[in-house]
């Protein structure tokens, strides 16, 4: 069984990497042998992380990326295999939604700018596919390798509000499943991507659409959530890491072209 699991000497790129929840991704397969290299905008927080994985006894580097720009993708690419030598896993987790492209009580849907809209998608599909077509062609070349991208619950069922981030995130499922398809079609049978669609985590994307920034206390919208998931709570970024761990390793080889959700039973219940 540890051998299904088993990721020693696998490396891993992960953008978004100095995020919260990709964070998390990325310790854990540095605790688990992977070689790290955490590519994210904020360079200096990226190395933050990659400090304290090496701290541990792991291995793990930081390149400041920006994945909406191909030659900056293109670098980073040429900093990992130099580091490296190779890609086995690719995690797509640079994301994030736009307050302009979000509706409220005083913020219309006919309001909403078309750039703000652009840049929701630009960033959360986009920068995806232009990531997957940089490290996913040295995996191609190399005939294996895994692809994880990062989903969310709003692409299944569309909250209130966040428009394009529910609409960007469903394009992402659409494409998780072409590329897999793709991969297989031309290239190789032993390259798989997969996706993970987290429920509602505490992130400083959403923690004060819900939580009252001054008192901590759960807004509206933060109730609403816990009534309607039955574990009756938040995740938490370790939450998403058991699930990680078997898409990117053997255990889940004829694992591929799925998504994955991660939300507590938000998804199963109806509020009945």
């Amino acid at each position: 069984m540890d051998e299904l699991f088993d990721i020693t000497g696998k490396v891993s790129v992960i953008t978004g990497g100095a995020g919260i929840l990709c964070s998390e991704m990325a310790r854990a397969l540095g605790k688990r042998g992977s070689k790290i290299a955490i590519l994210d905008l904020n360079e200096k927080q990226a190395k933050a992380i990659a400090d304290e994985i090496t701290s541990h006894g792991g291995t793990a580097i930081a390149v400041g990326t920006n994945v909406l720009d191909k030659k900056s993708l293109e670098k980073a690419r040429d900093v990992v295999l130099e580091s490296f030598g190779k890609v086995d896993i690719l995690i797509n987790g640079a994301g994030g939604n736009k307050k302009e492209a979000t509706t409220n009580e005083a913020f219309e849907f006919f309001d909403i700018p078309a750039d703000a809209i652009q840049w929701v998608f630009n960033l959360n599909l986009l920068g995806t596919v232009l990531t997957t077509q940089v490290f996913g062609e040295v995996m191609a070349k190399r005939g294996e390798g895994v692809v994880i991208n990062m989903s969310s619950m709003n692409s299944f069922c569309p909250l209130t509000r966040i428009v394009a981030y529910s609409a960007a995130k469903a394009a992402v499922n659409n494409f998780t499943q072409w590329m897999a398809v793709h991969f297989n079609l031309n290239y190789s049978k032993n390259i798989r991507v997969n996706a993970i669609a987290p429920g509602f985590f505490l992130t400083n994307q959403n923690r004060f659409l819900l939580t009252d920034e001054a008192t901590g206390e759960p807004t509206q919208r933060g109730k609403q959530i816990m009534d309607h998931t039955p574990m009756g709570r938040y995740g938490i970024p370790e939450d998403l890491i058991g699930t990680l761990i078997w898409l990117v390793s053997d255990a889940s080889k004829f694992v591929n072209g799925t998504v994955v959700p991660i939300d507590g039973g938000f998804a199963a219940y109806s509020g009945v």
